[in-house]
């Protein structure tokens, strides 16, 4: 039973049953290192299996991972950008949990939203408990506010809550989280909230991100979930603080590395042979994919062996998102002490948020008293191509200034920008037709954030999750037991009483005072 699930309402998912380690010999080829692949290699070690993971970069972490550079701010680090991680990433925080070491991350105590027209929304003191998390912040909300309530529609906010995962991803297949905005009437000054908040962070335009995952974000996040708002981060650079720690752990269970490509896939009866890109074959009992989307799509639409061209032509559909930018300066000034550790922004032209790397680094931190300047990072998601880099630098800087305008004078000592286009697009296709953790050869099981999941959850909690859930099936397979999982409430109807229904039907009689009768919660 995880120690990390606070809420009462949280589900727990049993481990598959079985025996406590494989019975014969059996091997498994992980492609992938960064969480999903570690997740399921976790998974499948502890059990006894002999497991070899494939990942060509040096550090282990995926989208996740960060790496050394040297130049004239010194020996410093670089990555693809901050991530939180929430207290509702229950099953990446038991990868986690297998981290020999102190603990590996600290808590943000807020993530202030700011808007170019003047809006800021806090959530620092917005109650953990739906349905009060939902009226706290409407009561103290610059952006949306109770007399933005009769401009909503009712029978649409209450779909919000009436949710039932994972039928609720099906019920808005075809949907953007922007047409559901716009049927429901939400308030334009308010749609930062949702739009840079959500959809945005999922690297994606609101016109091509799924209405059904933006529900389940506010569900996972807001409205059905006891874990609050806030989250944790690193305490340092992600293979200090995470995955070279996990790596040493996997080592010891005997996991071996194999720092190249996989070039091709040919699944058979009883197992599977790889071919590396060097051209040596090896031969495995199973298949972990848990690649990125350009990579889970290439070997999984040419791998040989599975007799289904419907799978098929559904792993070629995999999409991949618009590029994003992450833009890391040393600056030769420190950013004034008040500023958060972390700011989303809407309305700044390309940039989204705003880190300060030494209020939660401590590598950064050390940097930062060391030559009295600051570490700032900018994202920038969901980029038109092509991308002219020396146009969206001055442009981030110029935003940035707006944002933080003691940072006009900085110096840059040294700068690092990374725009990359692979992570993955959460679209408007049917969900019953994204690929899932099982295929048609049951060898052969998928995991990552690109792979559909049917409980609520997103971004680096699918990927570990659906690496547990990759780890999981092949024990099954073998009669050997698997691993908890846990997951935010599927449904939100617990979390709504009386109070919460009498709320929004006021709004609706504000809008509609002639109306009569009491419109029924379902």
């Amino acid at each position: 039973m995880s120690p990390h699930i606070r809420d009462d309402k949280a589900r727990r998912i049993p481990a598959p049953e079985g025996a406590d380690r494989v019975a014969e010999a059996r091997s498994v080829l992980v492609v992938g290192g960064g969480i999903a692949g570690l997740s399921a290699a976790t998974g499948l070690a502890e059990r006894g299996v002999d497991v070899t993971v494939v990942e060509p970069e040096q550090q282990l972490g995926g989208r996740v991972r960060s790496w050394r550079v040297d130049g004239a701010a010194g020996p410093v680090t670089m990555s693809r950008g901050f991530h939180a991680f929430f207290r509702q990433y229950y099953n990446l925080r038991a990868l986690l949990d297998r981290i020999p070491s102190s603990e590996p991350l600290r808590a943000v105590p807020d993530y202030p939203l700011r808007s170019s027209d003047g809006l800021a929304d806090s959530f620092a003191h917005i109650p953990r408990t739906p349905p009060w998390s939902f009226i706290g912040f409407v009561l103290q909300s610059p952006s949306f506010r109770l007399r933005d309530l009769p401009g909503v529609d009712l029978d649409t906010a209450l779909s919000l809550l009436d949710v039932d995962f994972p039928d609720t991803f099906r019920r808005h297949d075809g949907q953007s989280a922007q047409e559901f905005l716009d049927r429901l009437g939400f308030p334009e000054r308010a749609r930062h909230l949702a739009l840079e908040v959500f959809a945005r962070s999922f690297f994606a335009n609101p016109t091509d991100f799924s209405a059904g995952e933006m529900l389940a974000m506010f569900h996972t996040y807001f409205l059905g979930s006891s874990e609050g708002l806030l989250f944790d981060t690193a305490t340092d650079d992600f293979d200090t603080a995470l995955w070279k720690p996990l790596g040493d752990y996997l080592s010891g269970l005997g996991v071996r590395r194999l720092r190249t490509r996989v070039e091709s896939l040919a699944m058979k009866s009883g197992g599977a042979t790889a071919r590396m890109e060097d051209g040596a074959a090896h031969e495995y009992d199973a298949v972990v994919l848990a690649a990125g989307p350009g990579e889970t799509r290439r070997l999984g639409s040419e791998a040989t062996g599975v007799d289904d061209s419907p799978w098929t032509e559904r792993m070629s559909s995999i999409r991949q998102a618009p590029p994003f930018a992450v833009w890391r300066l040393w600056v030769d000034r420190k950013v004034n002490a008040s500023r958060p550790a972390f700011l989303g922004t809407a309305g700044f032209g390309p940039l989204d948020n705003v880190s300060v790397l030494e209020r939660f680094e401590e590598g950064a931190a050390r940097w930062s008293e060391s030559h009295g300047g600051s570490v700032v990072e900018l994202h920038a998601y969901a980029l038109d191509e092509p991308v002219n880099r020396e146009s969206l630098q001055r442009r981030l800087r110029d935003e940035l200034a707006r944002v933080y305008p003691e940072t006009r004078l900085s110096g840059v000592l040294e700068d690092h920008l990374l725009i990359e286009r692979d992570c993955p697009l959460v679209g408007l296709e049917p969900w019953d037709e994204r690929p899932s953790v099982t295929t048609p050869h049951p060898g052969l099981v998928l995991a990552g954030d690109t792979i559909r999941c049917e409980y609520p959850v997103a971004l680096m909690e699918r990927a570990a999750t659906t690496g547990w859930q990759a780890a999981n099936e092949l024990l099954r397979q073998w009669s050997v037991r698997g691993h908890e999982l846990g997951t935010p409430p599927l449904t939100s109807r617990h979390a709504y009483p009386r109070a919460l229904r009498t709320l929004l039907e006021t709004g609706e009689r504000l809008r509609h005072p002639t109306r009569a009768g009491r419109v029924h919660y379902r």
